[in-house]
């Protein structure tokens, strides 16, 4: 039983990550009065980038070529790390708080390698703006977790999320601040408004794109793929580690199904959160950043001081 589960938490974040794109494009084009693409359009394109041929630089090396498989691989593996229907797993040595943080910057170290790599002006500039909104986003992100791992007595993200479910609702107060600043590390981190317009060509206003713009074919379906990934796994932390209800605690059938349909359900109220948000703001030009980042680490650190 546990093989089949930790092969269902292999799978959930690649198969419905596309979906979540789709589900975020879908409710901004209902706020713009468009009738926009289908949720099922983001699958669709990765389908036919998959079939497009390559067009490599002949200056490109073997980060760039490298790169999209590195990075696609690190998010199916946080994927597999992370509480999604179920906290048995805490014996998962990659479930440590640390170790998934790492590896968030991990992949995001080998994308702006990726995009300085062939010398183009775009991905350099583009690579640039994302070290640097990584290296501000890193400390709230950090922290807002920190408080987490203070309120289960452990760095486990299952052990975290099977105790925070535990905890009176008058003790939650400090979580519910370090969610917030969550919600900004996780904007930044996923490219969403307002540090990025995950939208735009517009080369004075992209970064994820611009670190991408020499990438065709297989490869570029795979780094999109990884995109969309991230943005899901982002939201199943914010959804079962700050609001681990529904989880499920044992390896029951009945318990699983109702777990999943929890999850779907959290998952469902996020993605109308970020892309009600994302219709109610403009992006930020990129010196207001790090004020907004600055804030987030604040806010953790004042969930971490009630907490101890």
């Amino acid at each position: 039983m546990s093989l089949i589960l930790w092969t269902m938490q292999l799978v959930i974040v690649p198969a419905l990550s596309p979906l979540s794109i789709g589900i975020v494009r879908k409710i901004k084009a209902k706020f713009q009065n468009r009738i926009g693409a289908s949720i099922f359009q983001p699958y669709r394109d990765l389908w036919k980038i998959l079939h497009k041929d390559e067009v490599i630089s002949e200056d490109a090396s073997w980060i760039f070529k490298f790169a999209p498989y590195l990075i696609f691989s690190v998010t199916v593996i946080l994927g597999a790390s992370i509480p999604i229907f179920t906290a048995v797993f805490s014996e998962n040595l990659l479930s440590d708080l640390l170790v998934m943080i790492y590896l968030i910057a991990f992949g995001t170290f080998f994308l702006a390698l990726a995009g300085m790599d062939v010398g183009s002006a775009f991905g350099g500039f583009g690579s640039s703006r994302e070290m640097t909104v990584a290296a501000l986003t890193e400390g709230g992100l950090m922290f807002s977790l920190l408080a987490l791992a203070f309120s289960g007595h452990s760095t486990n993200l299952f052990v975290i999320a099977g105790t925070v479910s535990s905890l009176p609702l008058l003790s939650l107060s400090p979580i519910f601040l370090a969610f917030g600043a969550f919600i900004i590390a996780l904007l930044a981190e996923t490219a969403r408004f307002p540090f990025d317009n995950p939208a735009t060509h517009l080369e004075l206003t992209m970064i994820h794109e611009a670190m991408i713009l020499e990438y065709s074919g297989k490869r570029l379906a795979l780094i999109e793929w990884a995109a969309a990934n991230k943005f899901l796994i982002f939201l199943a932390l914010g959804a079962n580690l700050f609001f681990p209800w529904g989880i499920s605690l044992s390896t029951n059938l009945i318990d699983i199904l109702f777990a999943l349909a929890v999850f779907l359900i959290k998952i469902l109220i996020l993605c109308l959160f970020v892309a009600v948000l994302e219709s109610s703001i403009a992006k930020f030009r990129f010196f207001r950043l790090p004020d907004l980042l600055f804030t987030s680490f604040i806010l953790s650190m004042i969930a971490i001081s009630l907490i101890i």
